[in-house]
């Protein structure tokens, strides 16, 4: 069953990846269908995100698909908040239904038409940036997820970024609010499964592809497929 929910997370990794997300929201998936206790979902996910979000943003930065002046109001908005939301415990009935519209709200994101996200580009303003920021970093932290699937979206729809840059913009993102996230939620640690490092190497195997292929091609078609993942899994935490 490991094996099988390692080799899940390693496609994930390579889809996700491949448009600068980590993945965090098909993790939590993955591990809601295979029924791992909620205490240990949330720690788990922040892990693997800071793991493949480290990677991913060395690799879009040094192709030349991140902007300074786009991401800074964000990640100051979002380290402070993503820290206070990972130090936040929910209790489980709350947890797993706040989640579940999490995955549905990432489903939405995945079947998102790109085409109605062009726009005119300009510099993000940095008080709104830094609002959004803290928003999309608080519920990065409650939930254990990177925000990727939240900011992505109001980069394009803003005119904010384009889309390759955006890619670069969210992995860097992502790493800040889930490192903020797993500080803040450090006690968690605790409840780390064994299984972990074969977890973390499938999913740094999958960056690697994802990438690699992000830096190459148009991939985020396929990332449409994980919806249907996303809405199971949401539809199984809120209601099973």
């Amino acid at each position: 069953m490991e094996l099988l929910l390692a080799t899940c997370i390693f496609l994930a990794a390579v889809l996700y990846t491949s448009v600068g997300h980590a993945g965090a929201t098909a993790y939590l998936a993955l591990m809601a269908l295979f029924s791992v206790p909620a205490a240990t979902m949330r720690p788990t996910a922040l892990v693997l995100n800071v793991l493949v979000s480290t990677f991913a943003s060395f690799r879009y930065i040094r192709a030349g698909m991140f902007r300074w002046r786009t991401a800074w109001p964000f990640l100051i908005g979002a380290a402070p908040f993503a820290f206070i939301g990972g130090a936040i415990q929910l209790p489980g009935d709350l947890y797993k239904p706040v989640l579940g519209v999490v995955l549905w709200l990432g489903a939405i994101r995945l079947l998102w038409p790109q085409k109605a996200a062009k726009r005119e580009l300009h510099d993000p303003p940095p008080i709104a940036g830094i609002a959004a920021g803290a928003g999309i970093g608080l519920i990065s932290g409650l939930t254990g997820t990177g925000g990727g699937i939240f900011l992505s979206p109001l980069l394009l729809l803003m005119g904010w970024s384009d889309a390759r840059t955006t890619s670069g913009v969210a992995a860097v993102f992502i790493l800040a609010a889930s490192t903020s996230g797993l500080l803040g939620n450090f006690s968690a640690v605790g409840s780390l499964p064994d299984s972990l490092p074969l977890f973390a190497a499938s999913a740094l195997t999958g960056a690697f592809v994802g990438t690699t292929l992000g830096t190459k091609f148009h991939v985020s078609g396929i990332l449409r497929a994980l919806s249907i993942v996303l809405i199971v899994s949401g539809a199984k935490l809120m209601f099973v």
